[in-house]
C-alpha cells in the first residue's frame, strides 16, 4: 500500500511537457481586515488603468480581472439569439435554455474578457458568467480557470480549484498581469469525455469537421492543379524548342 506523507512533506507535482502545475493546496491564516485595506491601498497605487478594488465596511472587496480565452474545441450556443452585453451576461441565468436549436463556433483565440467581480467570487462562478456572456449552453464542468505564473524562466499553468477565489489572487500577486493571469481553457482530464456532449453538440462537432476536411481538401487540390498547370507549360515549352 502507497505511503501517504503528512501535507508539510508533500511536494508540488509539475507535468513539465505541458507546462502544468500542481502544487499542493496549503492552509492559510485568513487575512485580517486591516491586512487586507493595506493591501489594497497597496494595490490600487500600482494600478494604471482606473481598475482599482474597493473595500466595504463588512470585509468584503470588489475589482476587476481579465480572462484570456485559450478554447480549442467549438462551444455551443442558442441558434438565432443575439449574445447578451458584458455588462448584462450575468443577470439572466435561465435565457439560454429558452430554445432547443443550437449551433456550434469557435470563439476567437486568446481574446480577453474583463470581469467586475467580489471578493467572495468563486471560480465556478467565473466559469459561468464567461459562459453567459457568450450565450455558450455547454455544461460549465468541461471548463477550468488555469492561472498563467513567470517562474524560472517558464510560463507555468496551474489549474485552479472551483472554490478558489480569483479577485483575492489578483489582489495577492497584485496588478501587473505578466506576473499572474487567468486563462479560460478545456477541462482536460485526459481522453475528450464523449458522452459529456449531448447529441446536437456532437452533431454540430461532425458539421464543423467536415467543412474544415472540405476547405482542406479544396486547398490541396488547388495546390496541385497550379502544380500540374505549371508542369505541363514547362513541358509544351521544352518540346518546342530543337533538341
Amino acid at each position: 500500500m502507497r505511503k501517504l506523507l503528512p501535507p508539510e512533506e508533500q511536494q508540488p507535482t509539475c507535468v513539465r511537457d505541458r507546462n502544468v502545475c500542481k502544487p499542493v493546496e496549503e492552509t492559510q491564516r485568513p487575512p485580517t481586515l486591516q491586512e487586507i485595506k493595506q493591501k489594497i491601498d497597496s494595490y490600487n497605487t500600482r494600478e494604471k488603468n482606473c481598475l482599482g478594488m474597493k473595500l466595504s465596511e463588512d470585509g468584503t472587496y470588489t475589482g476587476f480581472i481579465k480572462v484570456h480565452l485559450k478554447l480549442r474545441r467549438p462551444v455551443t450556443v442558442p441558434a438565432g439569439i443575439r449574445p447578451q452585453s458584458i455588462y448584462d451576461a450575468i443577470k439572466d441565468v435561465n435565457l439560454a435554455a429558452t430554445t432547443d436549436k443550437r449551433t456550434s463556433f469557435y470563439l476567437p483565440l486568446d481574446a480577453i474578457k474583463q470581469l467586475h467581480i467580489s471578493s467572495t467570487t468563486t471560480v465556478s462562478e467565473v466559469i459561468q458568467g464567461l459562459l453567459k456572456k457568450f450565450m455558450v449552453v455547454d455544461n460549465p464542468q468541461k471548463f477550468a480557470l488555469f492561472k498563467r505564473i513567470h517562474k524560472d524562466g517558464q510560463v507555468l499553468f496551474q489549474k485552479l480549484s472551483i472554490a478558489d477565489r480569483p479577485l483575492y489572487l489578483r489582489l495577492l500577486a497584485g496588478p501587473d498581469t505578466e506576473v499572474l493571469s487567468f486563462v479560460l481553457k478545456e477541462n482536460e482530464t485526459g481522453e475528450v469525455e464523449w458522452d459529456a456532449f449531448s447529441i446536437p453538440e456532437l452533431q454540430n462537432f461532425l458539421t464543423i469537421l467536415e467543412k474544415e476536411e472540405q476547405d482542406k481538401i479544396q486547398q490541396v487540390q488547388k495546390k496541385y492543379d497550379k502544380f500540374r498547370q505549371k508542369l505541363e507549360e514547362a513541358l509544351r515549352e521544352s518540346q518546342g524548342k530543337p533538341g
